[in-house]
């Protein structure tokens, strides 16, 4: 601006405006060398370089508003998207013979080996990126593609969904996980050494690690392997048709094969209840052993039973897959499938079955058949909850296991089961982002989704309830109880209960607790064949306190602890018993209840065992409680509780009723009217509750722990929980809990 100045103050100068700057200006060029000619042409250069520049700097501030402010999509548009790029303009990749093969899928792969969870990073919203790669047509030299259909239409589902959700980024560097834009759907499709040769040219494929591949249709003829045959390196799965021996538990995902029925056809959503049908088999290449095994339960049964097939005599014109046939009469498919309670999904040449969506959406429930077969979406779903898992080898039994299932028990699984497919069967975009949403949870675990979240379906929000000891209202993660039965060496009392307990429905797992160091369990092919799994665990120390250890077998919330003599409970009283735990996790749930009381002429605390209005203590040789209690006892009891209780071979269960009354503030529960556990088969010598100083003895457990605690904790209560209809004059056969034992 100076040199500015100057050029204008030296114009004035000349021109007779005769300012002070001016003249000076004037006078030093006047005195120049090379004359005052030379001056207007210096002028009109100056001028026209500083106009230039200004013009430059405005004309670069208004691009850059313009720019700012226009309507414009540039990071909303993905560059795949089908809708704005054809699959025909995608770029053509030639692949060499020569080009790379990844290694086949690595078995051992686990979320902490074969997956970079430093990519994912920490972000506000717990979520993890997902990166989806550009659309590209691979062929190999001669020009052949890779495969055979291109990009799918359920693949191209799958991918906007993504695209269109929050694990979205076209951020790359952002990226957490890697979808590839080649479609792996169905490797009937594929060329599978090309394909393996295009993953392995992805520009950040690094031996498969984070990346992500779908299948539903995994293997080919003859064998028909259970997961994709295409080598992929480290990535993980997403697969329809995993076996035990193919899935890589907490890293690969069991997805359900997609129905195109589901699209094409609306099911509304029918009301619980009976149906027309018992069973129904609607599936059409099953194995000539199962067709002729269902055949007879056919002839046995009657018309309890639906077997169909294809139709061989349709007109012309009318579509195969919508037709089912039974001796000439033809059936809308999948529409049969709302009139049965119960539909067969047998396994067929692989182990994921199309048909399993068309009865989940029917609201049947599913009876599956397929052994070894990882269930859609295992990792989160409580497929007790929505259908019946049956052996193979137990087909001829089919029938009978069915209708021991309860009608309400039933109703509830067939409300589970129209709620699973509406949430994560129904179309491609619920089954990818529930993929991704379970990879979320394991990389985000403490935002992750909890057991209800995932299976309970939206009806009521309890966020102003608040559990006292911070439990939920019902068990997460596994449902089911988990019987742990003390025993020493009394192994026929011990069969006797592990026949009994097999028979309550919700009995998830039996766990013996072998507490007897010189003499070894029976051998396995003696115990009591059950439908559960069974373990023995043998203890290093004959102690009681050993039946409420934190064994890492239990993996269910709820525990059943019961004793190897306790055989006159019935499955009914079991049953409800859990049923009230369920309702109130956080208390102990038992049958004898027994009550304590203040001697004044003592001045002390007393057991009570008689006949009394009151309870405040419930025996843990038959009750539920929390598995948490397990950890409190073991590590956390007061004083020197746990020690007295091993030395003494007593009162185990007196310190148990202490321990969760002083926690939770409240007392237990009692259930069904019975009051003591009558055992006529037991001796004196078998029995310890018939010792002359037991109940000396469980006085003096009150009084001790009461000094323990510093305060009697123990409350009392003059209720119990029975079943609604229990003394009504009602069939019994309409009861839910008709056998509730005596007193």
């Amino acid at each position: 601006m100076d040199e500015a100045k100057r050029t204008r103050n030296a114009e004035g100068a000349i021109t007779g405006r005769h300012t002070g700057f001016g003249l000076i200006m004037c006078a030093s060029v006047k005195y120049s060398s090379r004359g005052p000619a030379l001056i207007p042409r210096m002028k009109t250069k100056h001028r026209i370089y500083y106009i230039t520049l200004f013009s430059v700097v405005l004309l670069g501030l208004i691009a850059t508003g313009m720019f700012q402010f226009w309507p414009h999509s540039i990071e909303s548009s993905p560059e795949w998207t089908l809708d704005r790029r054809s699959v025909h303009d995608a770029p053509l990749v030639k692949l060499p013979v020569s080009s790379p093969i990844p290694e086949r899928g690595d078995l051992s792969c686990r979320m902490h080996t074969c997956f970079d969870v430093y990519r994912c990073g920490y972000n506000p919203k717990n979520r993890i990126k997902v990166y989806i790669y550009p659309l590209q047509r691979f062929v190999d030299e001669v020009g052949v593609p890779i495969s055979s259909t291109g990009l799918s239409r359920e693949y191209n589902d799958l991918l906007s969904a993504i695209s269109d959700s929050d694990f979205y980024t076209d951020d790359v560097t952002r990226a957490c996980l890697f979808v590839p834009s080649i479609d792996v759907l169905n490797q009937n499709s594929l060329r599978v050494r090309e394909t393996a040769q295009a993953l392995a040219m992805l520009p950040r494929w690094d031996k498969g690690m984070n990346h992500l591949l779908f299948n539903m249709l995994p293997g080919g003829p003859p064998d028909y392997n259970t997961a994709l045959d295409v080598p992929r390196d480290r990535a993980l799965l997403a697969g329809g048709g995993f076996s035990t021996w193919t899935y890589r538990q907490g890293y690969d995902v069991s997805i359900p094969v997609y129905s195109p029925l589901s699209a094409e056809v609306d099911l509304p959503e029918k009301q619980p209840g009976p149906r027309r049908y018992f069973i129904l088999s609607s599936q059409t290449a099953i194995h000539r052993e199962y067709r002729t095994e269902l055949e007879r339960l056919k002839e046995e049964n009657g018309e309890a039973l639906l077997l169909l097939d294809k139709c061989s005599n349709l007109s012309q014109g009318m579509a195969s897959a919508r037709k089912r046939c039974y001796k000439g009469q033809v059936y809308d498919y999948p529409q049969i499938l709302q009139e049965s309670s119960f539909c067969v999904v047998l396994r067929g040449a692989r182990l994921g079955q199309a048909t399993l969506s068309d009865v989940l959406q029917a609201g049947c429930v599913p009876v599956i058949m397929a052994d070894s077969y990882i269930l859609p979406f295992s990792e989160v779903l409580d497929w007790k909850r929505a259908s019946v898992v049956i052996p193979e080898e137990k087909l001829p039994e089919m029938y009978t296991i069915l209708k021991s299932i309860p009608h309400r028990q039933v109703e509830e699984m067939q409300r589970q089961a129209r709620w699973f497919w509406e949430a994560y069967f129904r179309s491609m975009k619920a089954i990818g982002l529930t993929t991704l949403q379970i990879i979320n949870d394991r990389i985000y675990p403490y935002a992750a989704r909890t057991y209800e979240e995932w299976n309970n379906p939206p009806v009521v929000k309890w966020s102003s309830v608040n559990n006292p000891l911070f439990l939920p209202l019902i068990p997460p993660r596994s449902p089911g109880f988990t019987a742990v039965v003390l025993t020493y060496d009394r192994v026929e009392s011990l069969f006797r209960v592990i026949t009994e307990i097999s028979k309550v429905p919700s009995l998830a797992k039996l766990l013996v607790v072998w507490n007897n160091q010189n003499k070894s369990p029976p051998e396995e092919s003696l115990w009591p064949k059950i439908a559960v799994p069974l373990r023995v665990v043998r203890t290093k120390e004959n102690k009681l306190s050993n039946r409420f250890f934190p064994f890492d077998e239990i993996e269910t919330e709820a525990v059943l602890a019961i004793d190897d003599d306790i055989i006159m409970l019935t499955s009914d009283e079991l049953q409800f018993g859990y049923e009230v735990w369920r309702e109130f996790p956080d208390r102990l749930v038992g049958y004898p209840g027994r009550l304590h009381l203040w001697d004044h002429e003592m001045g002390k605390w007393k057991y009570e065992s008689e006949w009394t209005n009151e309870v405040s203590m419930v025996l843990t040789g038959a009750a539920f409680y929390h598995k948490y209690f397990n950890y409190l006892y073991t590590y956390k009891m007061p004083g020197d509780i746990k020690n007295w209780v091993d030395a003494h071979m007593n009162c185990e269960d007196i310190a148990m009723n202490f321990l969760v009354a002083n926690i939770t503030g409240k007392a237990p529960i009692k259930v069904t009217p019975r009051k003591k556990f009558k055992c006529p088969e037991c001796t004196a010598i078998d029995g310890l509750s018939l010792d002359q100083t037991h109940m000396v003895e469980r006085s003096e457990c009150i009084n001790k722990f009461a000094s323990v605690f510093g305060t009697m904790p123990l409350k009392v209560v003059e209720h119990r929980a029975d079943p609604v209809l229990y003394k009504d004059d009602f069939p019994e056969k309409l009861k839910s809990f008709p056998n509730i034992g005596s007193l």
